[in-house]
């Protein structure tokens, strides 16, 4: 997720007032997320079955990483200790309790460090790893509750958030072919393990190993290279193959890596652009991701309380009506402490929010 990108919202709270210039940079904003790159045509491509996505009204993400920090001063564990005391149970309880009807939950993000064994993340850079497969009890915690699990991916190679691992995987090397067996060997792996348990994938950070979207993070020298993104989703669906996939091409933006990918990113951050279709130009499945609260996404300051809802409820529930009537998903991302404490202010508004659904 481009996380340091801001863009422009409509007001959300009685504070902000509407002006000729506001409605402009959203409008601005809104065309931006329409604007399609060159297409990579493959014919004999088949996208996977996107209905169940569809008849989805809203979902949850949660950015719950290495980086996530507690709200009380006696939350603060190790990373290894973190995870071994996670609930899965009580996370899936508190999303099934406001009316989510999938999850989105963060795999790895600005550091390579995994809730879940991978022997390949271990032969790369060993420490990376838990014992405790934090990510496949969530996977089941969900299934039980009849929530859908989505893994969001970051391949972490993102202007020095992780040099070691930029390293190790290959990011700097002058033959990238090391660094997309890695890679690869990493989806692959999880998705071998996962199964249909894991319904899809959020690629996020494509801009870190193609330069030719809307945003070019590339810090590597890529002179001759082109990352292979038809095998990266052929890798994706391993062990799944209806698994959904997309590639994030950054905030407000819908640069098309590949053809061979089956919904929309559809990273807003803000409620705008609000679909108006079920799929895109390109075909894909429509689909948004906003934050509710916290604006930088992970909760990443030590003592703080976790963030309230930046919008009113009335608001929300209208965003999601929209979207629904054209058969669009909309993701939420709520603040989650390291102890795997939702914001509780923002499950309540999201109840309100299914209520005046019904």
């Amino acid at each position: 997720m481009n996380w340091n990108q801001t863009w422009p919202a409509f007001p959300e709270q009685s504070r902000h007032t509407i002006t000729r210039r506001r409605l402009l940079q959203a409008a601005t904003a809104s065309a931006a997320l329409v604007a399609a790159g060159p297409l990579a045509r493959a014919d004999s491509y088949h996208r996977a079955d996107a209905s169940w996505f569809a008849a989805c009204r809203f979902g949850i993400s949660s950015h719950w990483t290495a980086q996530s920090q507690p709200v009380g001063a006696d939350g603060w564990l190790p990373f290894d200790e973190a995870v071994a005391r996670f609930s899965p149970e009580r996370y899936a309880d508190q999303v099934a309790s406001a009316g989510a009807e999938y999850v989105i939950f963060t795999a790895t993000h600005a550091l390579q460090m995994l809730a879940a064994p991978c022997a390949t993340i271990d032969r790369i850079a060993p420490g990376r790893t838990t014992k405790r497969d934090m990510l496949g009890e969530l996977a089941d915690a969900c299934r039980a509750r009849g929530l859908h699990f989505i893994l969001y991916y970051n391949h972490s190679c993102n202007s020095g958030d992780d040099p070691p691992w930029e390293h190790a995987v290959g990011y700097h090397s002058a033959d990238k072919s090391q660094l997309v067996a890695n890679l690869m060997a990493i989806i692959r792996e999880l998705g071998a393990r996962y199964g249909s348990r894991l319904v899809a994938w959020w690629f996020d950070s494509c801009s870190s190993l193609d330069p030719r979207g809307y945003y070019n993070t590339v810090t590597t020298d890529m002179h001759g290279f082109q990352f292979p993104w038809e095998e990266w989703t052929e890798a994706a669906k391993t062990g799944h193959a209806e698994r959904l996939v997309t590639l994030s091409s950054g905030m407000l933006t819908h640069f098309i890596y590949s053809s061979h990918q089956d919904y929309e990113a559809g990273e807003t951050n803000e409620l705008v652009a609000a679909p108006s279709s079920q799929f895109t130009v390109d075909g894909l499945q429509a689909h948004r991701w906003i934050c509710l609260d916290n604006t930088e996404w992970v909760h990443g300051k030590v003592m703080t309380p976790l963030a309230a809802p930046r919008y009113r409820r009335d608001l929300v529930a209208d965003y999601v009506r929209t979207a629904h009537k054209c058969k669009a998903p909309v993701t939420f991302n709520v603040d989650i402490d390291r102890t795997g404490v939702l914001s509780p202010k923002s499950l309540e508004l999201l109840r309100g929010v299914k209520a005046d659904l019904e």
